[in-house]
């Protein structure tokens, strides 16, 4: 495996790190070791820790891909010099460690179930937000110049069982009929022909919007741009307390305190239990392992036969999502462990390397550059919130992408800060509620969660 240098100064990296069983996470932790973090080159000039107390106009809670946009879009369209509070690392969390897959989604539901919960028309107007989410998202890349290797050629859905072609086919009608959006389908043939040798594919949908990019490529991208508009970003500075009084956020770090005027949380599956009450057990943070294959040889690639860089997903409901790297490596991730404690147990990466031979068999027992895991902000009804919290005067989140923040995140931090600058935005189901509330159940989510997980793997592999 590769390793990945310390941050100057840092403690060592915790593998098992648990969002429901610790209190606080950081500050000065090292990176997970991931492909992007050792490829990516130094991360870019940041503005330090808190180091005195402070008055801002609006504080960001964490310096992922939603924090960053929300500060850019602060700055760029309201004139707001954001500053930026991160816990360790600047895109520490989520941002560093998940596939690089941008799709044309947030949260887990398709087109059919928006339609099946909230009717054609809303559907129609979600599916309207998530395509100028999509220009949003290539517009930042290209007009900021972020250098983040995008592979922009759609994304492949690709049905690991015979059976699941009727659904795809469903999906794809219902996509073209009622959305106009110009999905195909694609057969074993074409798929292996045009797509990839995946051994386990019986055909494929293809989405027109997909892009695959470098996760801390983009996140370092949108810390440049950030600050270059005015905003301050400030890494190893956890908030340990939050109080409101008299209109002002009171928000301690170990280095100075920041009183702000309003406040944008934006830490994803990270958000300490004990950040504030109104955001506490609104997600339940699942873990996503993920690997890379050391560069293949010309005879693998041959045989691997992938001709697209675009992201690559299968039906699985613990699905399977990979692609071929501007450099030739092979990166596939999945659902793994349940709980932090279980989080390093040999078993899950086995099954990942299984999981990737079954598709492609001439990997099979292939040298890793890289492995590595991290949580997902899964909401309790598996869509996002970009909301206020209306007896909290002047504080936003935008939480809950389920595994589909790569694209969205851009968009969410514009409506949240849109949110904080008093504007108006569309009024649409993630937009105009809460995140459902789970409370003292949500630890014992995860009992259940066991048995999904055990349900879900006999209809993907048996059934």
């Amino acid at each position: 495996m590769q390793t990945i240098a310390p941050r100057a100064g840092s403690v060592p990296y915790d593998p098992l790190y648990d969002p429901l069983k610790a209190r606080q996470l950081g500050p000065r932790s090292d990176y997970a070791p991931t492909y992007w973090i050792g490829t990516a080159g130094p991360a870019p000039a940041d503005d330090g820790p808190v180091r005195r107390d402070m008055d801002v106009d609006v504080a960001v809670i964490g310096s992922g891909y939603t924090g960053l946009s929300c500060a850019l879009h602060l700055a760029k369209m309201h004139g707001i010099k954001a500053t930026v509070l991160e816990a360790n690392g600047v895109a520490y969390g989520c941002s560093t460690r998940n596939g690089g897959q941008a799709q044309i989604s947030a949260g887990r539901l398709k087109r059919s179930q928006w339609t099946q919960r909230w009717g054609i028309d809303m559907a129609r107007a979600l599916h309207a937000e998530m395509t100028e989410a999509f220009d949003l998202f290539r517009n930042l890349i290209r007009d900021h110049a972020i250098d983040c290797d995008a592979q922009d050629g759609g994304h492949y859905y690709i049905a690991h069982k015979a059976a699941l072609m009727p659904t795809l086919r469903a999906e794809a009608a219902l996509l073209n009929d009622s959305f106009g959006y110009g999905a195909r389908m694609l057969d074993r043939d074409q798929v292996h022909r045009e797509v990839a040798r995946d051994h386990e594919a019986h055909g494929a949908l293809w989405e027109p919007d997909g892009i695959g990019i470098h996760a801390a490529k983009l996140a370092f991208g949108y810390l440049r741009a950030a600050r270059e508009l005015g905003a301050t970003v400030h890494p190893d500075s956890p908030v340990t307390r939050w109080d409101y009084r008299g209109g002002v956020h009171t928000l301690c770090t170990p280095g100075g305190t920041v009183r702000a005027r309003r406040v944008a949380v934006a830490t994803a599956a990270y958000a300490p239990r004990g950040l504030h009450p109104r955001i506490k057990d609104r997600l339940l943070p699942i873990m996503s392992n993920s690997i890379v294959t050391r560069v293949l040889t010309p005879d693998e690639l041959a045989a691997v036969g992938i001709r697209t860089g675009s992201p690559l997903t299968d039906t699985r409901t613990l699905r399977h999502y990979y692609r071929l790297l501007p450099d030739n490596r092979l990166q596939i991730g999945s659902r793994a462990a349940i709980t932090g404690r279980d989080a390093a147990n040999p078993s899950h990466l086995n099954g990942l390397c299984e999981g990737m031979a079954r598709k492609f068999p001439a990997l099979r027992g292939i040298p890793l550059d890289y492995s590595w895991w991290g949580w997902v902000d899964v909401s309790h009804d598996m869509m996002p919130r970009i909301t206020g919290l209306p007896d909290l005067p002047g504080a936003f989140y935008a939480l809950g992408y389920g595994g589909n923040g790569v694209m969205y995140s851009a968009m969410a931090g514009r409506r949240m800060a849109q949110l904080v600058a008093g504007e108006r935005i569309p009024n649409l189901p993630i937009f105009n509620d809460e995140l459902p509330h789970e409370g003292w159940r949500t630890p014992f989510r995860r009992l259940g969660q066991w048995g999904l997980y055990h349900l879900y793997h006999y209809r993907d592999e048996r059934a």
